[in-house]
């Protein structure tokens, strides 16, 4: 791939890696890193620092260079023809192509649905590494996009009224985007009807868009509502719906059903039935330990998809969860495919986490992808476990 990154001349030893995609060759000879600017002005952190960290690594002629070039074609999107290069080389017996290469063949077939092709080439890949080979699991099918595990924290205090009602439009579009909100509502002082209403149609709204809301901390709020209730007064019917809410999100099932009984009672209809409400994480059971704002104590998040471009959301996603936590861990099970600038970009992120002493694990990522993370060097910057 001289034609792309430049001729270096040789210098130290290759650089160790992770994981089965780094025996693409048995013997890579030594390279030179050079130097990549992938840093964009308008991420959320100091990415310029180490925009002249990016190191790309150029692996000379032979096995190596074909590890390397199947890669970023699959990367650029040009499939068909990584695809050519990597049946090229592995039915070619003087090539000694090592396990990486079959690995990322095999992978390919299977995030292009091809189960033929890997069938037929699984037995040879079985043979020649006497081991059992990977079962088939067609990676192709499109997957419902999987809403951010990530629930942004939301600190209600002082008077609730409709005041607020700005603010709870902001807090819907948060949820419907991240798929996931979390409600602290230990800092109420009080809530009114309207106030109580605000909080319902963010739950009914939240619900329609199947996307997950976690009210906190919400003690102190249903002492209030039981202590201003009266059975048999029909008013304040907004605090009545509010109380049952809060019932099935603290899980108290028996305390529920008392207050059903007296909301039927005093309105003469059918009160809400029981649902059992998703339940935080133990990581975000309690708001309060997490501090006053978003990106503390959070579920680790995924990356998915096919990822491109320097300012993709789901890198910027990652820089701010980083930014306040000592490990992250990331799935891509569902990641298909990331272009060269995104790469670029995620390296630059990674960077700036592992100066600042966070971990990062990105786990099941496929071989094709892996591939493209170790020429880029994202392998020395966090930990790239492969999909097995």
């Amino acid at each position: 791939m001289a034609g792309i990154f430049g001729n270096k001349s040789p210098a130290g030893g290759a650089r160790s890696g992770s994981g089965a995609a780094r025996s693409g060759s048995n013997s890579e000879p030594a390279s030179e890193l050079s130097k990549v600017d992938f840093s964009s002005a308008d991420m959320s952190i100091g990415l310029d620092d180490c925009a002249d960290l990016v190191e790309v690594q150029e692996v000379g002629a032979g096995i190596g260079a074909i590890y390397e070039e199947a890669a970023v074609l699959y990367a650029n999107g040009n499939i068909r023809e990584a695809e050519k290069l990597l049946e090229t080389v592995l039915g070619d017996e003087s090539a000694a192509a090592g396990e990486g290469l079959w690995m990322m063949l095999l992978d390919l077939y299977q995030l292009t649905g091809q189960r033929e092709r890997f069938e037929s080439r699984v037995l040879d890949y079985a043979t020649r590494f006497e081991r059992s080979p990977p079962p088939y699991v067609d990676l192709s099918a499109a997957q419902p996009r999987r809403k951010s595990d990530l629930a942004a924290l939301v600190n209600l205090t002082g008077n609730l009224t409709i005041q607020a009602e700005a603010q709870f439009k902001q807090m819907f579009v948060i949820g419907q985007k991240s798929g996931a909100l979390r409600v602290d509502l230990k800092r109420l002082r009080s809530v009114d009807d309207d106030g109580c209403r605000l909080i319902l149609d963010l739950v009914a709204g939240l619900v329609r868009e199947r996307a997950r809301l976690f009210l906190l901390n919400g003690e102190s709020l249903r002492a209030q509502l039981e202590g201003q209730l009266q059975v048999g007064v029909a008013n304040r019917q907004s605090a009545w719906l509010l109380l049952l809410e809060l019932l099935q999100h603290a899980g108290d099932h028996e305390r529920f059903e008392q207050w059903a009984l007296d909301y039927a009672i005093t309105f003469e209809e059918s009160p809400p039935s029981w649902e059992n409400k998703p339940r935080p994480p133990a990581a975000v059971a309690s708001a309060s330990d997490a501090g006053d704002g978003p990106g503390k104590a959070l579920d680790d998040t995924v990356l998915e998809g096919e990822l491109s471009g320097a300012n993709n959301e789901s890198i910027r996603r990652l820089a701010a969860v980083g930014a306040s936590r000592k490990s992250v861990e990331l799935d891509c099970s569902q990641l298909r495919r990331m272009d060269f600038v995104c790469t670029g970009t995620l390296f630059n992120v990674l960077s700036a986490l592992q100066g600042q002493g966070t971990r990062v694990k990105l786990h099941n990522v496929n071989a094709m992808v892996g591939a493209l993370l170790r020429v880029m060097g994202v392998d020395q910057v966090a930990q790239v476990n492969l999909r097995r």
